[in-house]
């Protein structure tokens, strides 16, 4: 019998005793044994904080980027030895495509941040606070890793994505993770693990993997640690208020099951392109991991003379749905992952259709396609008609966690948000229409309920990830029953795993402790133009101070000619009575381009390209017979890596642009982004 080893304390080990059997969704067979029984656990959490935590640390953000992007790649190459293990968890080929690439997509998505986080080992944080009046006190935040684990407690309907779209985040943050996969599938995430341990791209114990029942792990956390949950609400409840999680103030993010809705819009009726596209997202929600999504839609709200034309075309879609094996060709959906899990949603159908009433499919057996599937976890697709959602809250309350959804009428769309909110808490609901108004009045009224909304319609349909697809950019979660907590995000994300800390000192400390010119510091002298010199011998502070240039009238009247910016406070005098202009007035863009005139070294040098401006601002109006200049200070380095061997070394120079007028006052200050040479490239 073969056994699925846990990866801790930097070797491969099978528990004690001669494990639990691990069983293949399609045709009962066991497979293997898993056991986790015996681990040193706060040996393993141990490990994670003094060997993959300081590794980690040492990295910067873009190098920890490109570790996750060299991982990704790696895993890629590998994708498809994934696919068949996953078969037996019951995933069909787009079922395994969800789990197994889109976790891999996670990877790719989360090193891309590498170039705006940048090249240090902490990230700099919002604005500079000023603290007193002359300015020699300042206040600014950074963010730095957190000190312990990342331990994931997943849930077993996607053993790959679960764990890499949380691993990405806290692997770039420079936090090590133990991974718990539900013991159920867990042997699909093992796949995956033996080979990223074995490509050694991680540093030794950055990732370790317990295989198994680990039932008191949460005993041995820390208040540095951060525990992830993703199942049942009720189960998440519980670990929240586990003691140590109390008395360390654990940060605990939960992501849980919820009543997910989808609301069909009023203007939505038969023959729209919007009701088809709304009968195929619930048809799709329901049998994709044969419903078993924390994302999947349970409740499926729609106008009250549009209830039997919903259950009519949805029940005519899920006719063609074929059953059974999710390797034979023409398979649309699989198994639930095991039988004990088909009693559980057939118990909550149960319980619905004590006042609902079931008018597609059967709690019954299957007959499913493949041989051998006659032991398998299978379930017909189960629609339910609750024609009193106000009266009979139940649907509210009970989650069918598999194909299984309830049509429900509404009268109005504030009675169609009134029963999304009664689901108290949701990580997704979706609203299909082609009206802005009908949109915006139910965003706004459901927003509150709800981690993502879905606005669906004819517009974004040939785009749209769909209504169970989290992504990796935007936050994964809910309020409420869906467990109140934020994954994925992008940078948000990255946060979770990072300690805040507010500075407070002078400008010089600041800009020498965070490596970020702060307004105030002060100036170094680089010895020559700036722009001479190559990326690694450029040091945050040097600044040039340029020559002066008086503006004239005839600089703003060219500029406007050669621009065609004829905005009447340039080029209009007898129009300015009731303004805050006092005579005609120099274009922004126009000090702008004086003060590049006035800063820019012209000849050849390290300084490849200008490519953007952030935060600029025009702070004191320009008048003629006014004299500028300028202060260009290096203000942040990030490093840049080589796309190619072809390719320049270089790296992304912000400076800090400031335009004075003769009366020492700031009249213009914006941030330019420019791409340096390295030495080495010579």
């Amino acid at each position: 019998m073969k056994k699925y080893n846990s990866y801790v304390l930097g070797k491969w080990t099978f528990g004690e005793g001669e494990g639990t059997p691990l069983i293949n969704a399609i045709n009962g067979q066991t497979i293997g044994v898993v056991s986790a029984k015996g681990l040193d656990l706060e040996a393993v959490l141990q490990n994670g904080r003094d060997t993959g935590g300081p590794a980690l640390r040492k990295m910067t953000f873009y190098e920890r980027g490109l570790m996750l992007k060299k991982l990704a790649l790696h895993l890629h190459g590998l994708r498809k030895k994934y696919y068949p293990v996953s078969h037996m968890t019951g995933a069909t080929k787009s079922d395994s495509w969800i789990d197994i690439e889109g976790g891999i997509g996670n990877l790719f998505a989360y090193a891309s941040l590498r170039r705006k986080l940048g090249s240090k080992r902490y990230l700099v944080e919002g604005e500079t606070v000023g603290l007193s009046k002359g300015g020699t006190f300042i206040g600014q935040h950074i963010l730095v890793p957190r000190e312990g684990v990342a331990i994931h407690i997943n849930a077993f309907n996607f053993p790959i994505w679960g764990m890499l779209e949380k691993i990405a985040v806290n692997l770039l943050a420079g936090v090590p993770a133990v991974v718990k996969p539900a013991s159920g599938t867990c042997y699909l995430a093992q796949e995956m693990v033996q080979d990223i341990i074995a490509s050694e791209i991680l540093p030794e114990g950055a990732l370790q993997l317990i295989c198994g029942s680990a039932h008191d792990i949460l005993d041995f956390v820390t208040a540095q640690d951060v525990v992830t949950f993703t199942g049942s609400a009720s189960t998440g409840r519980m670990l929240k208020c586990h003691p140590r999680i109390v008395s360390e103030s654990v940060p605990f993010n939960m992501e849980a099951d919820s009543l997910n809705a989808a609301v069909l819009g009023p203007d939505a009726r038969p023959g729209t392109e919007e009701f088809d596209l709304f009968v195929k997202e619930v048809r799709r929600e329901m049998t994709v991991k044969c419903g078993q999504k924390c994302t999947a839609i349970r409740r499926v709200i729609v106008p009250e003379d549009l209830v039997d034309s919903v259950i009519q075309a949805l029940s005519k879609q899920l006719d063609k749905t074929t059953i059974g094996d999710p390797s034979v060709e023409g398979v649309r959906m699989g198994p639930l992952v095991s039988k004990a899990q088909v009693e559980e949603v057939r118990d909550r159908i149960n319980i619905l259709a004590r006042t609902a009433e079931i008018v597609y499919g059967t709690t019954g057996e299957v007959r499913p396609v493949g041989e051998g599937c006659e032991n398998g976890a299978f379930l017909s697709p189960v629609v339910l008609h609750e024609k009193a959602p106000f009266k009979h809250t139940q649907v509210h309350e009970t989650e069918a966690f598999g194909p299984v959804t309830t049509v429900m009428p509404y009268k109005s769309i504030e009675d169609a948000i009134t029963l999304t909110r009664m689901g108290k808490g949701s990580l997704v609901s979706t609203i299909v229409t082609f009206d802005p108004d009908i949109a915006q009045t139910f965003v706004l009224g459901a927003a509150a309920y709800n981690g993502r909304i879905l606005i669906l319609n004819r517009e974004s349909a040939k785009e749209s990830t769909g209504h169970g697809s989290p992504m990796p950019m935007l936050v994964h979660g809910g309020p409420g029953r869906a467990g109140g907590g934020e994954e994925m995000g992008g940078e948000r994300g990255v946060k979770h795993y990072l300690q805040r800390t507010a500075l407070q000192g002078s400008p010089s400390m600041l800009a020498e402790v965070t490596q970020v010119f702060q307004p105030g510091a002060q100036y170094k002298d680089p010895g020559q133009h700036v722009f001479r010199k190559y990326f690694e011998d450029l040091s945050v502070g040097e600044t040039v101070i340029t020559h002066k240039r008086t503006i004239t009238e005839t600089d703003i009247v060219q500029f406007a000619n050669v621009s065609w910016d004829h905005f009447y406070a340039h080029t209009d005098i007898t129009s300015l009575d009731g303004t805050i202009f006092e005579q005609r007035v120099a274009h922004g863009y126009f000090i702008l381009s004086a003060a590049a005139g006035l800063f820019v070294d012209p000849a050849k040098g390290p300084v490849l390209l200008n490519y953007g401006l952030e935060e600029c601002r025009f702070t004191k109006p320009v008048y003629a017979g006014a004299t500028i200049g300028v202060r260009l200070t290096v203000k942040e380095k990030m490093d840049q890596e080589k796309r190619d061997e072809e390719d320049i070394a270089k790296g992304i120079v912000k400076f800090l642009v400031d335009v004075y007028d003769e009366t020492g006052e700031t009249v213009a200050i914006a941030t330019i982004l420019t791409m340096v040479k390295k030495r080495q490239q010579d």
